[in-house]
């Protein structure tokens, strides 16, 4: 099976609690989002979007001129998310997708774009590649996730690994996760989170 398959198949296991399970990383999700510094009437991605859960926060930076571009993979996840923008309302305010990184076409350029625990896209350029090419020049980026501990600490990786490993097909690879993204990016910045088996990152797409 591909990366993509795999991924596939482990969300459809996981969807229907996906909500709860990420109650934990909410107020690490808001962090990252803080750090895209939105303004009202500012178009933002929102990288594999899951159930929508970053839709609210998003939309209540970019205001009611704003738009959240998203996208989503998983059709459970995609239907929780279209559920989501029904419920609140929110209209063609949130342009939702069901799509492959790789593959998906954006409606406009985007002045930020969130990856927020996104590890597999994160971890294929090819991905990485198309959604950078649609935010434009200046344009801010953040993202948050998972990373192993320093290589020193030994079998605490495992630990990491367990974590990744029921959501994503690349658990393995959790040395240097933003490497594909931080290319794309001047003033890149990033600090640790969850006493080091977490990721914070922010920085703009290079002009």
């Amino acid at each position: 099976m591909s990366p993509n398959e795999i991924s596939l198949a482990r969300y459809r296991r996981r969807a229907a609690g996906y909500d709860a399970s990420a109650e934990f990383t909410m107020p690490l999700r808001l962090r990252t989002i803080a750090l895209l510094a939105l303004a009202p009437g500012d178009v933002v991605i929102d990288v594999g979007a899951g159930t929508g859960l970053s839709f609210a926060p998003l939309l209540a930076a970019v205001g009611e001129r704003g738009r959240v571009l998203a996208f989503e993979h998983s059709p459970e996840m995609f239907e929780q998310a279209t559920e989501r923008i029904a419920r609140a309302g929110w209209g063609e305010r949130v342009h939702l997708q069901r799509a492959r990184a790789e593959e998906v076409v954006l409606p406009q350029p985007a002045d930020a774009v969130l990856f927020n625990y996104v590890h597999d896209i994160s971890r294929i350029p090819a991905a990485v590649d198309n959604v950078m090419r649609q935010v434009k020049p200046g344009g801010r980026v953040a993202m948050a996730g998972m990373k192993f501990f320093p290589w020193w600490t030994g079998p605490l990786n495992l630990l990491a690994w367990a974590k990744n490993r029921p959501y994503n097909a690349l658990a393995a690879d959790l040395w240097r996760p933003w490497d594909h993204v931080q290319p794309w990016c001047e003033g890149f910045e990033r600090r640790s989170t969850q006493f080091g088996m977490g990721y914070i990152a922010h920085g703009r797409r290079r002009r």
